[in-house]
């Protein structure tokens, strides 16, 4: 789960609002069903940019809205899912829902948020309680203690999520690297604020610039708080911030799952990574009874606890201090919000403004409640045929990328047989979860929004780590009804697909099955692909991490893998900016294998007979420009920095360039020799 502040007030790539161009956007997807031809810019040919190709004239139209860092296919939906879900709260509010339910929390919840003149009038004083905890430590004890005491577990590495906390580290409860039958604690590196550690250490003139203005927005929110000497204050945040980022691991290092698989037992800390009391800390994190861990960077945790003796012990209360103030200024009056988003909104992603306060609210009730408020959006939005088509979609695209397998030439029946037995145990979850999170033990009151979040951090907290050492539930959902998104959960084996990505234009029961296979199917594909990704590939059937390869299958796979590193390396969105194929190889494999197996999965579908035109497009020329139109996407220029320097997936243009690996690609649209996105075969990538 990403950090909550984020995905509230900054712009989140998901996230639109409509303006006028991105209002048509929306008719025009309502208006088709399958490919839609006033969004393909013929001007352009396939073999030179088909991303501008399938998608000229929505790029041409679309504006960005001003609370958005960037425009895509899944901000149009979840812009839809919003609005659904803000609909149901109000109607949940209106049915006046008995005390202590779940729909009367939901509806609390949201009042408690929307209570602006209350939360103005409390002013400060919610969180003082805890600055004040700050303030009263006095020594390295006290320091660890509080670090335990402030432990919190929204985080989850494998699906490429940054922790942010007032905190060093934070804890992942998951099925154990070695032993998938059972939770077990991961302990993660964590205690800055800005996205990644690049953002500390890259000479970059972007990044400098970036710094620069970073300083100030710290010693201002430490002026709202009402504390002394801000400017001095965020001057030893900074570079506390920047030494701890100075031992973190970089974002394509933190991927390779094998560097991450470090047992440590208890005792182990004390000798391995001397500075925190680490007696003290897991008492206060009430992990006291915890035997094992794994430290998922053992260096950088190293680094950190060796900071935690030598920093100055007023820095650490300082960065303590303005952390809390960061994380939970959404809570706060409006000049907290609004400090926080001058700079993680509009410097970091160039969005000019932020969404409405309402819609906020849906997306605080979401974090907070969001299994509470999906019974009722799975129930009105996502009818057991819906569920039956995506589930054919799913069974056809597994069978698919089952003979990719059977077929390869360079693997070996040993490693096969384990691939397939991988896949035959793969769980897909489709729509909604089986079973839904309870929320009885949450206290939640419609008249204090900062008290119903502190609560649920501690609620989720001590639910995650409530269930170490108990059996997996490999049927768990890491995702609400009402997300767009889709997930793929290597402990677990599993999938999770949302009701909320199943809806035009991704998928479309009115639309032609090539158009549904290229856009869903895909990206069913591409889930289904994560399982053998270069980091899925690493897990067994069980979700053990288990080397299930021969040696010479695995040097096949790891020199297919460079060649797709190398071809996204070669990419530049900016002429001082290139693509990091490293960091972004598994989501490349992901989007090259799903599209293949969805190929596929809709040529058998036809059985050998012929599919018919649509606009003139052959069915085959629907299936890749329904990839290429469920993938676009517009970024102001912040925002793509961003996503380039912190997100493992390839921006929308390039993600859109895989086709060029498909040799159907090239029949369906005649590319030739000379034109920009020509691959010889030889040079074309095939993993699965």
């Amino acid at each position: 789960m990403k950090d909550w502040f984020a995905r509230l007030a900054c712009a989140s790539i998901l996230l639109a609002v409509l303006t006028p161009g991105f209002a048509q956007t929306q008719q025009d997807a309502g208006s088709e069903h399958g490919v839609i031809a006033g969004d393909i810019d013929r001007s352009v040919k396939p073999g030179d940019n088909f991303f501008e190709y399938s998608n000229g004239g929505w790029l041409k139209r679309t504006e960005i809205p001003a609370d958005r860092g960037s425009v895509t296919v899944f901000s149009l939906l979840n812009n839809m899912a919003v609005k659904r879900t803000s609909g149901l709260i109000e109607d949940i509010a209106k049915s006046n829902p008995a005390a202590g339910s779940g729909n009367r929390k939901v509806a609390d919840l949201y009042d408690s948020y929307m209570n602006e003149a209350g939360i103005e009038t409390k002013g400060i004083a919610p969180l003082k309680p805890h600055l004040d905890q700050v303030s009263a430590i006095r020594n390295r004890t006290d320091l660890a203690t509080f670090f335990g005491e402030n432990l919190r577990a929204d985080v989850d590495p494998l699906n490429n999520t940054n922790f942010h906390t007032p905190n060093v580290f934070g804890v992942w409860s998951a099925p154990d690297f070695s032993d998938s039958d059972h939770y077990t604690a991961y302990l993660l590196q964590g205690g800055i604020e800005l996205p990644d550690r690049e953002y500390y250490l890259s000479n970059s003139e972007h990044m400098k610039a970036l710094r620069t203005q970073y300083q100030p927005h710290v010693a201002a929110m430490f002026k709202l708080a009402g504390f002394s000497d801000p400017d001095a204050r965020a001057a030893r945040v900074v570079e506390l911030e920047h030494a701890i980022a100075e031992k973190h691991w970089s974002l394509s290092e933190d991927q390779d799952v094998h560097k991450a698989n470090n047992p440590w037992k208890k005792a182990d800390f004390a000798v391995k990574a001397p500075g925190l009391d680490w007696k003290v800390f897991f008492r206060s994190a009430g992990l006291n009874k915890q035997a094992n861990f794994i430290v998922w960077q053992p260096s950088a945790v190293m680094g950190e606890s060796a900071l935690i003796a030598s920093a100055p012990l007023d820095s650490w209360k300082d960065l303590l201090a303005y952390h809390l103030i960061e994380q939970y200024a959404a809570v706060l009056p409006k000049s907290f919000a609004d400090e926080h988003f001058a700079f993680f909104g509009k410097v970091l992603l160039g969005t000019p403004q932020q969404t409405p306060r309402w819609q906020r609210a849906v997306n605080m009730v979401d974090f907070i409640l969001g299994d509470e408020v999906g019974k009722s959006y799975a129930q009105h939005y996502f009818p057991p045929e819906a569920k039956a088509k995506v589930q054919a979609m799913v069974t056809n695209i597994i069978a698919a990328f089952r003979k990719r397998i059977e077929a390869l030439t360079w693997m070996n029946p040993a490693t096969k047989g384990e691939a397939i037995a991988k896949l035959d145990a793969l769980y897909v979850g489709i729509g909604y979860p089986d079973t839904w999170e309870d929320y009885a033990g949450l206290e939640i009151t419609p008249d204090d929004i900062f008290g119903n979040l502190w609560r649920r951090n501690e609620f989720e907290y001590k639910r995650a780590t409530a269930r170490l050492g108990k059996r997996v539930d490999r049927r768990e959902w890491s995702m609400t009804p009402q997300t767009v998104n889709a997930v793929n959960l290597p402990l677990q084996n599993a999938l999770n697909f949302p009701a909320a990505i199943l809806e035009a234009p991704f998928f479309d029961p009115k639309a032609p099955d090539a158009f549904n296979y290229g856009a869903i199917g895909s990206i069913i594909g591409h889930e289904i692909s994560h399982t053998f990704d270069s980091e899925g590939s690493a897990f067994d059937a069980k979700g053990a991490l288990r080397n299930w390869w021969t040696p010479s299958d695995l040097e096949h796979f790891n020199a297919s893998n460079e060649k797709l590193v190398a071809q996204y390396d070669s990419y530049h969105p900016f002429p001082d900016l290139s693509l990091n194929g490293k960091q972004t190889l598994a989501e490349n494999i992901a989007d090259l294998g799903g599209l293949a197996a969805a190929y596929d999965a809709y040529r058998a579908t036809l059985a050998g007979k012929s599919a018919p035109d649509q606009d003139g497009f052959s069915s085959d020329q629907q299936f890749f420009l329904g990839y290429g139109q469920s993938r676009r996407g517009k970024s102001r220029e912040a925002a793509l920095r961003q996503q380039v320097a912190t997100d493992p997936h390839s921006p929308s243009e390039y993600r859109t360039d895989m086709v060029r690996n498909i040799d159907a690609w090239y029949s369906a649209f005649d590319v030739q020799s000379g034109e920009r996105l020509y691959l010889a075969p030889a040079d074309r990538v095939t993993i699965w």
